[in-house]
């Protein structure tokens, strides 16, 4: 069948609306996906469930500001009911006393397995006088509305005792009644959500109602509403993600689209020369969404800027084939611009071996992207254009006169040695100081934000995201047993003030061991009715009144144990949840720690939770410090891949030129370019990280077709204006596709963009320096 151009472009359109229809279907996400482990350690697998659905990733926390103390009260109790009722919330907390009176029956049913204060001695004729009296003072306060309902049947308190463990074990300042900032400036809420941490959409559409019931509270008139929290910043991150992807993409495809206008000339060369680019951007979404499942935003920044690099095999074509006719293209430029492909590929190549999905996302989108624009480049275009090839007017006058300033490039080697010495000696000197690896360069999260939260997070004694302790086993209950020995040794910290409290699973299902302890301190009714008729006499409320009391004790030694299935249907539940989880290799209790009150930067020792903690199965987890570790594996294994790629460019080049010293001159190129990259960067303030590790593999991969075609020129003696109008654009356009992202307010896009877009520039430059387009006398 003759492929007319009719039905290649119907063809070409069919292809097209296969990907959209895939992209469509497909899963975007703007997380900290992107630097997970695909095969993480136990450590890193606590941190990936921390970060996707762990109790401190649901955490948001509230502060109301504005009026006066009064007003804030008043409109956090309207707040914290209007929340309670919201389905996207499974607690919220200010300080109020009845905030978990919704779970009373459970609680009374229960509260003997439950009540750390339930002991032989609470049980004596002097313990049961005492808790009672406790009971009958605190009926006068204001928590006593929430007792004075349990009275008879809860004397001693035991209810009070399990709503006071599971609450943080560092409150905040009361002000009438509700939680308050330490200076008393803002009123504080703390709510979880019942959307996960990974759950971008459910915490977006929490953070939305949050807003909405708050304004439309009428206590609410002059007050703001702040909140911070995880949630809040995976929203933030995407939508900021969003915003700078579209800009940037927007940008740069404008700035590519100007520059071809000007030298095509054309609307038809215009669209066939997009043609490669939209097709080979499609096709990078296509294969990441379909070996990985989702596609990240900073994957489709990449892509958006690797456009620039992918109309260059179009831009090759456009002008090189109209000067010199198709045939003469294929045999003469193509395997020029082949060997560059290759390079390119093997570049890229290497990074699919990366051990996180992120680096492996964008090798693959770069690999698929450039090879598609080359293929299409290849057999597409001149199917369409026929053998004349494609017509571009003649070369302009910019062109005309940089291409000769361009012969005058070779004066500057003497200038490039002397730089090349200057940075290998400045690079020596601050080699300890060239990678970052802290973690904090690629946040997305302003430093105000940060502050905010850290301040919130330290008013509330919110379990900090940073320190958790962690028991693992593969019975549940020695896990649970684990946990309890655990806090038992983190309790000696809680009152030095070393940690502001911990929470633990094991508050809301204790280990039967535990339960059975409690339970056996339980008398029975006959001398539990003795020791109240003595216990009692001369007080206010009469032993006669008990019996319910008596009944419930009774009824309590009886029990089964406590499970956590008895937790299904209750807000406990999703809090239990959140702190136990149970996979193939077992159950795992997690005790996310609190920060010390006051605490404005949230550190913890975490030398003195290890001491504590020695012998027993727990394990400390500083999470920031796993990530920060886990990141500098990332890029030690970026670094050894990236050397890899520059050894099969190596290869690849030494196997095609088949020359020491033409391989020699271009690999010099490649070198120096990056040299003097990484220098600039560096003594403007900029320490590499991974991302920039990226921009040097691109560098190398995209500087190698310049330093090729210097070569290929040099072979046939000399540069035609045509030869240097494409090469020039290509240039152009990539330097402009890359240097958009440079403006991006996302950290990796940025570096990648401030890396690769002078780089290629410079990359030319030294081409041209080294490698001469006209043969030496």
């Amino acid at each position: 069948m003759k492929f007319t151009p009719l039905r290649i472009l119907l063809l070409w359109l069919l292809a097209m609306g296969a990907g959209v229809a895939i992209v469509w279907h497909g899963r975007f996400v703007a997380d900290m996906s992107f630097f997970m482990p695909s095969k993480p350690s136990t450590e890193q697998q606590v941190l990936v469930e921390q970060l996707q659905d762990g109790a401190v990733s649901r955490l948001l926390m509230l502060a109301i500001e504005g009026g006066d103390e009064a007003g804030r009260a008043q409109a956090s109790k309207a707040l914290r009911l209007a929340l309670k009722d919201s389905k996207l919330f499974q607690s919220v907390q200010n300080g109020e006393m009845d905030a978990l009176a919704s779970e009373r029956d459970f609680l009374l049913r229960w509260r003997y397995q439950l009540s750390p204060a339930v002991t032989p001695e609470r049980f004596t004729e002097a313990g049961l006088r005492a808790a009672i009296d406790r009971s009958i003072d605190i009926i006068s306060s204001p928590m006593g509305q929430l007792l004075k309902p349990t009275l008879l049947q809860d004397p001693t308190g035991e209810v009070l005792e399990v709503l006071t463990r599971l609450q943080p074990g560092s409150e905040p300042r009361l002000t009438d009644g509700v939680w308050a900032a330490q200076d008393g400036s803002r009123a504080l809420l703390l709510a979880q959500t019942r959307a996960g941490g990974s759950d971008t959409d459910g915490q977006e559409q929490a953070i939305t109602q949050a807003h909405a019931l708050f304004n439309a509270l009428p206590q609410a008139q002059g007050l703001t509403l702040v909140l911070s929290g995880p949630g809040r910043f995976a929203v933030q991150s995407r939508d900021t993600v969003r915003t700078e992807v579209s800009r940037t993409s927007t940008l740069g495809m404008l700035g590519i689209a100007l520059v071809l206008a000007w030298v095509y000339r054309s609307p038809r060369t215009l669209a066939l020369g997009l043609l490669p680019v939209a097709t080979a951007a499609l096709a990078g979404i296509v294969c990441v969404s379909l070996v990985f499942g989702n596609v990240h935003g900073i994957t489709i920044g990449f892509g958006s800027a690797l456009i620039g690099e992918a109309v260059d095999y179009a831009i090759y074509f456009c002008i090189q084939s109209g000067r010199v006719g198709l045939s003469v293209w294929r045999a003469h430029f193509w395997p020029t611009i082949r060997l560059g492909v290759l390079t390119s590929v093997a570049g890229f190549g290497a990074l699919l071996f990366a051990g996180f999905p992120g680096l492996a996302q964008l090798g693959l989108y770069a690999l698929s992207g450039v090879a598609t624009a080359a293929l299409m480049t290849r057999f597409v275009l001149p199917r369409l254009v026929g053998e004349r090839g494609v017509q571009v007017g003649a070369p302009g006058l910019i062109a005309r006169s940089t291409q000769g300033w361009l012969a005058h490039a070779q004066r500057l080697r003497w200038p490039l040695l002397v730089l090349v010495l200057l940075a290998i000696a400045y690079l020596a000197l601050q080699r300890s100081d060239i990678w970052s690896h802290n973690l904090s360069a690629l946040s997305m999260v302003r430093a105000q934000d940060a502050q905010a939260d850290s301040r919130l997070r330290s008013d509330l004694g919110a379990p900090d995201a940073r320190y958790l302790v962690l028991v693992r086993g593969a019975e549940l209950e020695s896990v649970l047993q684990g946990a309890e020995d655990a806090g038992a040794r983190l309790q000696p910290l809680v009152d030095q003030g070393l940690i502001g409290g911990f929470d633990s699973p094991a508050r809301f299902v204790p280990s039967q061991r535990t339960q059975a302890a409690r339970v056996a301190a339980l008398p029975a009714p006959g001398d539990l009715r003795q020791r109240l008729a003595a216990a009692l006499q001369g007080a206010p409320l009469s032993a006669t009144r008990l019996e319910p009391f008596i009944a419930a004790v009774a009824a309590a030694r009886d029990q089964p144990w406590l499970q956590p299935k008895d937790l299904d249907g209750t807000a406990l539940a999703l809090a239990l949840n959140a702190l136990l989880s149970h996979n193939a290799q077992g159950f795992s209790a997690m005790l996310p720690l609190h920060p010390p009150t006051g605490s404005a930067d949230a550190e913890i020792p975490v030398q003195a939770l290890r001491q504590a903690l020695a012998g027993s199965a727990a394990v400390v987890i500083d999470l920031k410090g796993e990530f920060e570790q886990m990141y500098g594996d990332y890029l030690r294994q970026a670094i050894w891949l990236s050397l890899g790629g520059v050894a099969a460019i190596t290869l690849l080049l030494a196997f095609t030129l088949r020359d020491p010293r033409r391989l020699g001159r271009v690999l010099l190129t490649l070198g120096v370019t990056v040299l003097l990259v990484v220098a600039g960067l560096h003594l403007l303030g900029v320490r590499l990280h991974l991302l920039h590790l990226v921009g040097l593999l691109l560098i190398v991969a995209v500087g190698s077709n310049y330093a090729l075609f210097f070569d290929q020129i040099q072979m046939d003696g000399g540069l035609s204006p045509d030869v240097w109008l494409s090469m020039g654009s290509a240039v152009l356009t990539t330097a402009i596709g890359f240097g958009a992202l440079a403006l991006s307010r996302v950290p990796v896009l940025q570096a990648l963009g401030s890396t690769v877009a002078p780089g290629v520039l410079l990359a030319m430059l030294v081409a041209a320096a080294l490698i001469p387009p006209q043969r030496p006398a």
